[in-house]
């Protein structure tokens, strides 16, 4: 284990207030930043103090966890802000499959944030304002099949469903990957820009070169106040207002789509309530209208016990059921078997740790893995026992259209 990189030494951290910086990510550079971003608030971050590499395995969260403490212990702190984000922060991304190398944790640097009307910037030894460069637009994009065709998946989609007719689970949720390759090295400031700025709702990302916009939050910790937002059941937007009020009436109607929402619910209701000493869940879901999709949404909050940090909740909630499927260990096994591809990255946990152990983590949906002038993108659907393999195949596109629309502009 290492505090710093090169150096066993104790981190010196410095938070200070100053003025309000603007659109957060036209301050980053271009080398490897970090991005957590919605309506414009959140953290932006470069350069890093810190990094690990969290082997994999069951106990992954407890090793990230005591990594953090032991690179946070002793840091020489001194914070105008007081607020969740300021002093050190880890920024962190997490595979879906606990088995599969790739999970990252990073210290950065220089953290720039705003919340709540304040903004600071927080800089570790010789955190510095780096040289901002500008963007590059990354061309002409091609693309191409991933693991499995489209006709491949809609096959597997099938199997599944066979599968769940037959009760062995309730639900298990596949998903496909599609690759592309840029005219230029894609610069993931490019990418952060589109999607923050089109999909404002949405949780804008970038860790170690997972780059999304993703509509679930994990969890959200602010002292002893957990927050969770739950989606499960989708539909495309329509052609226009009256279509759109169809489709979304239609899915707040769906049989298929309400079981599968209400397994994704169950799924946090049992993870939550061990942890919670109240928890509040709505009766009813609400509609999530995105410029691409619609969603079943519920809103979760609770009263977390005491000594628990963010990361321990998103170690008690990964895989939830809208990413894995009901009973969590019979869909993993589908997914191991009918997906025929690595996750990596995609629908696992991504966000960001501070000291006191606030922080946000999102579940990485409509990203893509970004290294040089490649991309692999990610999209997958809830299946249930009458999903029909064709349906489910045009939300897969839908969802895929949040990263072409980053990539193409």
């Amino acid at each position: 284990m290492r505090a710093a990189l090169g150096s066993t030494r104790p981190l010196v951290v410095r938070t200070a207030l100053v003025a309000d910086p603007g659109d957060l990510l036209t301050r980053l550079p271009a080398a490897a930043p970090h991005a957590w971003i919605r309506h414009g608030e959140g953290l932006v971050a470069w350069g890093e103090a810190a990094r690990v590499s969290v082997p994999p395995g069951p106990g992954r969260f407890d090793w990230a966890r005591d990594w953090l403490s032991s690179v946070f212990a002793g840091a020489h702190v001194d914070d105008e802000a007081h607020a969740p984000g300021s002093g050190p922060v880890a920024f962190g991304s997490f595979t879906f499959d606990p088995a599969s190398p790739g999970s990252v944790l990073v210290v950065p640097r220089t953290v720039l944030a705003r919340r709540d009307g304040r903004a600071w910037l927080t800089t570790i030894g010789e955190g510095r304002l780096d040289e901002i460069t500008a963007p590059r637009d990354p061309g002409r994009i091609s693309y191409g099949d991933g693991s499995l065709t489209a006709p491949e998946w809609e096959h597997a989609v099938a199997q599944a469903a066979h599968r769940i007719r037959s009760g062995r689970l309730e639900k298990a949720v596949l998903a496909r990957d599609l690759t592309a390759v840029a005219e230029h090295p894609i610069d993931v400031r490019v990418l952060l820009s589109r999607l923050a700025g089109r999909f404002p709702e949405c949780y804008t990302f970038s860790c170690a070169g997972l780059v999304g916009a993703t509509p679930e939050l994990l969890v959200r910790r602010t002292g002893e106040t957990v927050e969770s937002l739950v989606l499960a059941g989708t539909t495309p937007r329509g052609t226009g207002p009256a279509d759109d009020a169809a489709r979304g009436a239609a899915l707040f109607a769906s049989a298929k789509d309400r079981r599968e929402h209400a397994c994704a619910i169950d799924s946090v209701r049992r993870t939550l309530a061990p942890l919670c000493a109240e928890l509040k869940i709505p009766e009813e879901p609400e509609l999530l209208v995105l410029p691409n999709v619609q969603h079943l949404a519920s809103p979760v909050t609770g009263h977390l016990s005491a000594g628990l940090s963010v990361l321990d909740v998103v170690a008690a909630l990964h895989p939830t059921a809208a990413v894995g499927g009901t009973p969590t260990r019979a869909a993993l096994q589908v997914i191991r078997e009918l997906e025929g591809m690595d996750r990596a990255g995609y629908a696992g946990p991504v966000g960001w740790i501070d000291s006191r152990g606030d922080g946000e983590w999102g579940i990485a949906l409509r990203c893509a893995q970004i290294e040089g002038a490649h991309a692999r993108l990610f999209a997958g659907c809830g299946i249930m026992g009458d999903s029909d393999p064709a349906a489910e195949l045009a939300e897969a596109q839908a969802k895929f259209r949040v990263m072409q629309y980053a990539l193409e502009g």
